[in-house]
């Protein structure tokens, strides 16, 4: 669809202000989320095996990347992504080729991506009474990572001939999955009016419903959980809300913000007529505003250039080398500004628009699937924790598996999915450090490891208490078994002559011996605790022989009434 996006209410409420417009308006929306296997899904690693089959009606298909062709037809575009990254990165995106022969490693990306393509476009109305927008669908894809619960929503979007103040409304409101408030007449807080999936043939397939306050309230009073918005609901499927009522293998639920992170990509046509209040409310994603004043005070925007402007080619020259082209992010979200004039700034092949839609998006997605990763990490260890029961031997040994799990997992996400750097190149390295240090990501991972280090201690201290009770059991088994060994050795002397009497006789006089002596011993185990506790009270020099007896009666008291 090549239609121009009407500019509404939006733009009819700023006449007379500057007139700043997005020759082209690119919005990656990236929402990770949680997955949870249920029936025979739990027990396999491959969740996009298990999508894949859900379903006759299953509108998603795997992408097949650009490796399993004919490598005569290898493109130009893919190859400079490829070489963007650093091997261990390359491997992780790509999986590897004829040296899985060498290594005895499959080969394969622990990456599969899922795409459907029914769906053409995407309507959005921002406000109340304003001209519906239509952003062209580029990609709606779902990744998946093997082993790892968690897959992560893409969905791309782009229009032309957007004024400025539509886009950062775009910015500011399409990516929610629910409403965080609503006003006094009902309209969601931050939300669109409405949003609508159209197909290509133009019919509406899903709509939102921000507004239906009563089903969202109602849902987290009954699940403690927000409810999805209905148009995303049906975006996901067959994947199935976690808290709802639907039947569904592969359940999802949310993992962090309600607000989804995005990539922005905006090619100006006077780029030199944004003021400073701009770049900061596109940095942090804020909303529209007319670049005057400053969405926040000068004081908390003293370092605003430093802390989220990547300013490498913020200049422009005559020769057209340097587009003025600013990246900014905050974590959260990465735009991307320039000139819509520069041939390399519009280039979708070798220019800045082919790095923001493919090495700088794999970027972007690798740093948010680390923090959803860790962020499920941590999920899962609170909530085995929270199950455990130290007095149930059962509930302890099933924290002793999971957390035997957990370690193995973890340790298997450091050295397949985790990297500090993928990339040499400089502005590939500087923005994925960018993105890492606003999502605080290395803090969140020294975090993670300190908790399952913990746990594994825990299990370690616990091993070794179990070891000490069972030598102290033994000990006493052994301290008490030597009065019986010194009696049936003094009984063993030739005191009585038991080798002539008949064979009943001695058989009768070995059960007689046999019986008393494993009564002895199963009531000397079944007792160790208590009797260690009198053994230890007794070579206790400063007690006296009576404040021994009555201690080993306090000791045997507190033992009964507390069994445990």
């Amino acid at each position: 669809m090549d239609q121009k996006v009407p500019t509404g209410e939006i733009s009819r409420s700023q006449d007379g202000a500057r007139s700043v417009i997005a020759t082209h308006f690119r919005n990656i929306l990236v929402w990770p989320i949680h997955l949870v296997a249920t029936g025979d899904a739990a027990s396999t690693h491959d969740h996009a095996g298990v999508f894949a089959k859900l379903g006759p009606d299953n509108p998603w298909r795997e992408v097949e990347d650009e490796f399993t062709g004919d490598p005569a037809e290898f493109q130009e575009r893919h190859y400079h992504e490829f070489v963007t990254f650093l091997p261990p990165a390359q491997r992780f995106l790509y999986g590897q080729g004829i040296g899985r022969k060498m290594d005895g490693t499959s080969g394969e990306s622990p990456i599969k991506v899922m795409r459907r393509s029914d769906i053409a476009s995407v309507r959005v109305v921002l406000t109340p009474n304003s001209e519906p927008i239509d952003l062209r669908i580029a990609h709606i894809d779902l990744y998946f990572f093997y082993d790892i619960d968690i897959a992560i929503l893409i969905v791309e979007v782009s229009a032309d001939s957007v004024p400025l103040i539509v886009a950062q409304d775009l910015m500011l409101r399409l990516g929610r999955a629910y409403p965080a408030w609503w006003d006094k007449s009902g309209e969601p807080g931050h939300c669109p009016t409405a949003v609508a999936w159209i197909s290509h043939s133009g019919e509406v397939m899903a709509q939102s419903d921000y507004e239906d306050r009563v089903s969202f309230l109602c849902h987290v009073g009954q699940h403690r959980a927000p409810r999805v918005a209905a148009h995303l609901e049906f975006l996901l499927n067959p994947l199935v809300p976690h808290y709802s009522e639907k039947p569904g293998l592969l359940r999802y639920r949310q993992l962090e913000y309600y607000r989804m992170p995005q990539m922005a990509f905006l090619a100006l046509d006077d780029p030199d007529l944004l003021a400073r209040g701009d770049y900061v409310r596109l940095a942090l994603a804020n909303g529209p505003g007319d670049g005057s004043p400053l969405p926040y005070t000068e004081h908390y925007l003293a370092d605003f250039e430093a802390k989220y402007c990547y300013d490498r080619y913020f200049e422009k020259r005559p020769d057209g080398e340097w587009p003025g082209t600013r990246y900014m992010s905050c974590g959260h979200a990465l735009v991307v500004t320039g000139d819509a004039d520069n041939a390399f700034f519009m280039d979708e092949t070798h220019g800045v628009l082919s790095s923001f839609r493919h090495q700088h998006f794999l970027i972007f997605l690798i740093a948010h699937f680390h923090k959803a990763a860790l962020l499920m990490y941590s999920d899962r260890l609170a909530a085995a924790v929270a199950r455990l029961d130290v007095s149930n031997r059962d509930n302890l040994r099933g924290f002793r598996t999971q957390t035997r799990q957990a370690l193995e997992n973890f340790l298997r996400f450091t050295h397949r999915y985790w990297f500090q750097a993928i990339s040499n190149q400089s502005d590939a390295h500087d923005l994925f450090a960018l993105c890492r240090k606003h999502l605080e990501i290395d803090p969140l991972y020294e975090h993670i490891r300190q908790e399952v280090e913990a746990m594994s201690q825990y299990l370690e201290d616990e091993a070794t208490r179990q070891q000490q009770e069972s030598m102290a059991r033994l000990t006493v088994v052994t301290t008490l078994g030597l009065i019986g060994t010194v009696a049936t050795g003094f009984l063993g002397m030739n005191l009585f002559d038991h080798a002539s009497l008949d064979p009943a006789q001695r058989a009768a006089i070995f059960v007689s011996v046999l019986l008393p002596t494993f009564i002895l011993a199963f009531a000397t185990v079944t007792r160790s605790q208590r009797l260690s506790d009198f053994l230890e009270a007794m070579a206790n020099e400063s007690v006296d022989f009576a404040g021994k007896a009555r201690a080993f009666g306090r000791i045997f008291r507190r033992r009964r009434s507390d069994p445990s």
